[in-house]
C-alpha cells in the first residue's frame, strides 16, 4: 500500500499514477486541469447538483471530457465528496470504503470524512476497508485533482467497488443515502461516479455501444443501464459505480441526469481503430425552498445556492397579474398536482394572457394545516410563467426532498400559494430595501442564499434582521452583508394564494 503519515500520524494514500495519467509536478497539474476547465463548455444547470459521472483515463485522452462535468462545480460548495470507482486490479466482494485519514495528489492531501465513511462501511458486512483495492487503483485517484481545482476545501469518502452486480449496487446506494441523510442540513454532499465506456473497438462500433449507456443516463434509468450491461448491449468498466450514484441521487431528490459530453480516445489520438469511450454527466435536483427556524417555528423561504446574477431573471414587461390570471395560475397549480399524483399529463391553460406567456421565475408553496408541506422555486426566468408554475407545483408536491410525496388523500386539505418573481436588482445601499416588499439574495463567492419577501413580514423582522437571516441562509455569518465583496440582490414577488383569491377556507 502506497501510504505515508499525515500531520496527525494517520494513514494517507499517496498518488500512484502521477507522472503517468497526469503530471506529477503540482504547477503543471494545476495548469492542465485549469486549461481543461477553461476550454469546457459550461452546461446549463437548473437546480442543485447532486452528482456527476466522469471518465478516468489519462488526462490527455479523457481530461477534456471530464472537465465538462467538473466545470459545473465551479462556484459551488460541498463539504464532502463521495467518490465511487471500479476496481481494475483486485477482485473482491462488496465494496472497499477507504479507512485512512487522507487521500493525496501532487496538489495536496484531502482529508477523509471518517464519519460518513464509517457509517457507509458499517451498513453491510460486505463493505470493508480492503487496502489492496486502493493501492494501485487509478480510477478514483484521477478524479481528485479536478475536485481540488473546482471545490477547494472539502473532505472525501473514497469507495472502490469490487462486486458491481445489481444487488451490491442497491445496497451501496442505500448506505450512501442513509449516511447523507444522517447529516442533512449539516453537510453538503456531492456524489461522483468514475467510469469509462467501451474498450478497444473501432470508433464506429464504440459509438454504437456507448449510445446505449448515454441513453440510459439521459433517461435517469440506472436499472436499465445495469440490465443493458448485463445483457452485453454496452460496456462500462464503472457501470456499478454509475448505477450506484444514479440510484443514490434519485433517493436524495434528484430528478434529472444529463450527459454533457461524450467522446472517444480517437478524438485526441487520431487512431480510431481501437478506442475507449468517455462520458461526462451531471445529476440534478430542483432548487428547493429551505427552512429558517425562529423560536421553534419553521417557515418556507427561498432557495440556497442559486448562483444567479442580476441579469439572469430576465425582464417582465407588465405591471402585475390581474385577478383572472391569478385564478388561472392557482387552478393550474392544483390541477398539475392532481394530474401528477394520478400519473396523468400536465394541464393545459387556454387563457389568453401576455403576462402568463412572459418568462418569469416563480415559487410554489404548499401548506397543510398551516404547516409547510412542500416548496420549490425556480429563480431564473427561462420559461413562460404558466409553465413554470405547473412545473414547480409538481416539484413542490412530489419532489421536495424534505417531505414525503403528497398523496391524493391530502389534496382537499392543502393550501397553495404562488410567488411570482420580478427581475433581480443589485442593491447599492441597504436603505433601498423595503421590508415586506423586497426579497433578498445574498452572495459571497460560491455561497448564495435567498429569502422571499413574505418571510420578513411573517416574523416581524426589521431590515437588519432580514439581512442577517439572509446571510445565514447562504451559510454565512450574521452581518456578512456589511462586508466588502458581498453582493446583495433584491426582487419583488407577487404573492397570492387560494384562500384570498379563490375564497378557499
Amino acid at each position: 500500500m502506497s501510504t505515508n503519515s499525515g500531520a496527525a500520524g494517520g494513514e494517507v494514500r499517496s498518488p500512484v499514477v502521477a507522472g503517468a495519467f497526469y503530471p506529477s509536478d503540482p504547477s503543471a497539474l494545476a495548469r492542465d486541469v485549469d486549461r481543461f476547465l477553461d476550454q469546457a463548455e459550461l452546461p446549463e444547470v437548473a437546480g442543485e447538483i447532486v452528482g456527476i459521472v466522469s471518465p478516468h483515463a489519462g488526462y490527455i485522452y479523457s481530461g477534456s471530457v471530464a472537465a465538462h462535468a467538473y466545470v459545473a462545480l465551479r462556484g459551488r460548495a460541498f463539504d464532502t465528496v463521495v467518490v465511487v470507482a471500479p476496481s481494475h486490479r483486485v477482485a473482491f466482494k462488496g465494496a472497499s470504503v477507504f479507512g485512512g485519514d487522507g487521500y493525496a495528489t501532487p496538489l495536496g492531501t484531502v482529508a477523509v470524512d471518517r464519519e460518513i465513511a464509517d457509517e457507509i462501511r458499517s451498513a453491510s458486512g460486505d463493505f470493508v476497508y480492503e487496502p489492496r483495492a486502493h493501492e494501485a487503483e487509478h480510477s478514483l485517484e484521477v478524479q481528485v485533482p479536478f475536485l481540488q481545482r473546482t471545490l477547494g476545501e472539502f473532505e472525501i469518502v473514497p469507495i472502490v467497488m469490487g462486486d458491481q452486480g445489481v444487488g451490491n449496487v442497491r445496497i451501496l446506494a442505500a448506505a450512501i443515502v442513509d449516511a447523507v441523510k444522517n447529516h442533512e442540513g449539516e453537510k453538503r454532499v456531492l456524489l461522483v461516479a468514475s467510469t469509462d465506456l467501451s474498450h478497444y473497438h473501432d470508433d464506429d462500433t464504440a459509438r454504437r455501444l456507448d449510445a446505449r449507456v448515454l441513453e440510459a443516463v439521459d433517461a435517469f434509468d440506472p436499472e436499465g443501464l445495469l440490465d443493458a450491461l448485463a445483457r452485453g448491449e454496452c460496456e462500462a468498466c464503472g457501470g456499478g459505480p454509475t448505477g450506484t450514484v444514479l440510484m443514490a441521487s434519485r433517493e436524495l431528490g434528484a430528478k434529472e441526469a444529463r450527459v454533457v459530453k461524450y467522446g472517444t480516445s480517437g478524438d485526441t489520438s487520431g487512431d480510431r481503430s481501437q478506442v475507449v469511450g468517455y462520458m461526462a454527466a451531471i445529476v440534478t435536483k430542483p432548487a428547493a425552498c429551505g427552512d429558517v427556524t425562529v423560536d421553534g417555528e419553521s417557515a418556507a423561504v427561498g432557495v440556497a445556492g442559486t448562483g444567479v446574477s442580476a441579469a439572469s431573471a430576465g425582464e417582465r414587461p407588465y405591471e402585475g397579474l390581474n385577478i383572472a390570471e391569478k385564478k388561472e395560475l392557482l387552478i393550474l397549480a392544483r390541477r398539475a398536482i392532481e394530474s401528477a399524483i394520478a400519473g396523468g399529463a400536465p394541464p393545459v391553460s387556454d387563457l389568453e394572457s401576455a403576462a402568463l406567456d412572459t418568462e418569469c421565475g416563480a415559487f410554489v408553496t404548499i401548506e397543510k394545516g398551516g404547516q409547510l408541506r412542500g416548496c420549490i422555486g425556480h429563480v431564473r426566468a427561462d420559461a413562460p410563467l404558466r409553465r413554470t408554475v405547473v412545473d414547480m407545483a409538481v416539484q413542490a408536491a412530489l419532489h421536495d426532498p424534505r417531505f414525503p410525496q403528497v398523496t391524493g388523500d391530502e389534496l382537499a386539505g392543502l393550501d397553495i400559494e404562488i410567488s411570482v418573481l420580478s427581475p433581480l436588482e443589485k442593491v447599492g445601499d441597504v436603505s433601498e430595501i423595503v421590508v415586506g416588499r423586497d426579497g433578498l439574495i445574498m452572495q459571497d463567492g460560491y455561497r448564495s442564499g435567498l429569502l422571499l419577501p413574505q418571510v420578513a413580514t411573517d416574523y416581524g423582522w426589521d431590515r437588519e434582521t432580514f439581512l442577517d437571516h439572509t446571510c445565514r441562509k447562504a451559510g454565512l455569518e450574521a452581518g456578512c452583508w456589511r462586508r466588502e465583496g458581498v453582493t446583495i440582490l433584491r426582487f419583488t414577488a407577487e404573492v397570492f394564494g387560494e384562500k384570498e383569491v379563490l375564497g378557499k377556507g
